[in-house]
């Protein structure tokens, strides 16, 4: 009889541990009050208008659409409707807060319905788990969770001084899905293996559904002043960036890693974007091929001062004269996603020559990473765990194994 109720205690926790798994989290320590700009990965729990999965971050529509390449110019954008199941990427500040990076800006609303669990892993997709907005909220008795309630919500970030072996990175926090592996998420978003590995700690290329991790990008970075509200600016590659009061949008790629500004043409009004002694605006350029090379003089974006948009004319001596800019191509907002696929946009859109899309989903073959480096100058980050529900499949497999070594058992002890 005893070895029958052991048999069935181990059963017990064996079927415990296939509703319940440790999930992974990378952590970046911090000090300081310092910020930077980065990415969450987030996959829509239903459909949604743009202005409501912005809401869900207090984050810009605009800024929403440009980071994933989504025509801000359409009529009426904001009130387009996403298709549940999209992966998009969101902009978030990434904070220190309490010794470690997080986005400490989102708040939600309790509904009707909703539990921590569900706020959690369906709402917010993984990205953050019920043990964390309970303690962020100080709350005592999940249970008693009220409609109307306003709640913070912390978001995992990274930073690591936005670079990524000494070159500009702007780190995605992404949360893995049932059938990824780190070689495939890093063919995805044109990186390495090693390089992911660095940026969470890992002791090998293993991961599981559920664990959240940073994936570095490829991006360009601005050199404003420390005085402009945009100091520090960096564009992810094969993205835009809205600046400027809504006025000015930067790109990155797809040709180079050079920043690339222009009017937005979404704002009522704007100040000058003339440059001095000059009828270019920004985003301009003169070109004249000359014995020494071609002259190009070059009116470009300098930052968002005291509410006024600073140019600079630069003329310099170039091998060939330069042609039209390439922008990454923008796509009007998804209706549906592609069959087959979570529809997750690739880091880099690659365009011909003229901005005339290809494939949206196409991504550069190049990774700028040196093998064996950590981020550069960064602190290093840590694995931590936190407890998540895991996937159906993962219970049913755990199901079938427990099953096995009980029967195994059985027949050697003779129950």
């Amino acid at each position: 009889m005893d070895k029958k109720l052991l048999l069935l205690f181990f059963i017990s926790f064996l079927l415990a541990a296939a509703a319940t798994a440790t999930a992974k989290s990378t952590i970046e320590p911090c000090t300081g009050g310092s910020s930077c700009y980065a990415l969450l990965g987030y996959t829509l729990y239903a459909d949604l208008k743009v202005s409501e999965v912005a809401a869900l971050f207090q984050a810009d529509p605009l800024a929403l659409l440009a980071v994933n390449a989504i025509d801000v110019s359409l009529p009426d954008v904001e009130n387009r409707i996403l298709p549940s199941g999209l992966f998009v990427r969101v902009p978030a500040i990434c904070s220190c807060s309490g010794g470690i990076r997080r986005s400490i800006s989102t708040r939600y609303t309790v509904r009707p319905s909703d539990t921590l669990a569900s706020i959690a892993a369906s709402v917010y997709a993984g990205l953050v788990s019920a043990d964390q907005i309970q303690e962020e909220n100080t709350i005592s008795d999940p249970a008693a969770l009220d409609a109307g309630t306003p709640l913070a919500v912390p978001l995992p970030c990274t930073c690591f001084n936005s670079t990524d072996n000494f070159l500009p990175a702007v780190y995605l926090s992404y949360v893995v899905q049932q059938g990824d592996s780190v070689p495939g998420i890093a063919s995805h978003y044109a990186t390495t293996v090693t390089d992911i590995m660095n940026a969470n700690s890992l002791g090998s290329p293993s991961v599981q559904p559920g664990d959240i991790i940073s994936i570095p990008l490829p991006a360009c970075s601005s050199m404003f002043s420390k005085n402009a509200t945009d100091y520090g600016l960096t564009v992810a590659n094969g993205t835009y960036f809205i600046t400027a009061s809504h006025c000015v949008q930067c790109s990155c790629g797809p040709g180079n890693l050079n920043l690339y500004c222009t009017p937005a043409f979404v704002a009522a009004s704007c100040s000058s974007m003339q440059c001095s002694n000059s009828n270019l605006i920004i985003g301009n350029f003169t070109s004249q091929q000359t014995s020494a090379g071609c002259s190009v003089t070059s009116c470009d974006y300098s930052g968002f001062v005291n509410g006024s948009i600073i140019t600079t004319l630069t003329t310099s001596i170039e091998p060939q004269c330069p042609g039209m800019h390439q922008l990454p191509p923008v796509i009007s907002p998804p209706t549906a996603l592609e069959h087959g696929s979570f529809f997750s946009p690739s880091p880099s859109p690659v365009a011909e020559s003229g901005g005339t899309i290809t494939n949206p989903r196409s991504s550069v073959p190049a990774t700028f990473s040196l093998p064996g480096i950590s981020p550069a100058s960064g602190p290093s980050g840590s694995f931590s765990d936190a407890i998540v529900i895991r996937p159906l499949c993962h219970n049913l497999d755990m199901l079938a194994y427990s099953l096995f070594v009980f029967s195994l058992l059985s027949s050697v002890y003779g129950i």
